[in-house]
């Protein structure tokens, strides 16, 4: 292949993949939202079930896993909430809320695990 075949061939993979990505953003987002409306009325584990759907359809999304660490922390599964905040933190490191929310997760984790310890 010619290098000026190849060129071509990346950019027409580019142009191509361009709107799945998107299309996966976009399906990703809505099973987001859809999982903020049930947690809203108290439906966490439908809540989660959406964000798991949210990270399995675009794993590069921070903001699945940052709520579903949320949802994991919330139904007392630690070990789960504390690698979707990590997913979440590699994903999109400068996010404030996302960090806040893991450094507050910490806090009260860590305090708890004190407790625990005695």
């Amino acid at each position: 292949m010619s290098p000026r075949s190849f060129a071509l061939a990346v950019l027409l993979v580019a142009i191509v993949g361009a709107p799945a990505f998107a299309d996966a953003r976009t399906q990703a987002k809505e099973q987001v939202e859809f999982g903020i409306a049930v947690a809203q009325r108290g439906l966490w584990k439908e809540a989660m079930y959406r964000w798991e759907r949210a990270a399995e359809i675009d794993p590069g999304y921070a903001a699945a896993y940052n709520n579903l660490a949320v949802a994991y922390e919330h139904e007392g599964r630690f070990e789960k909430a504390r690698k979707a905040y990590e997913k979440a933190i590699e994903l999109d490191p400068k996010n404030s809320m996302i960090r806040q929310n893991f450094d507050l997760f910490k806090e009260i984790n860590d305090r708890t695990k004190g407790r625990d310890d005695r």
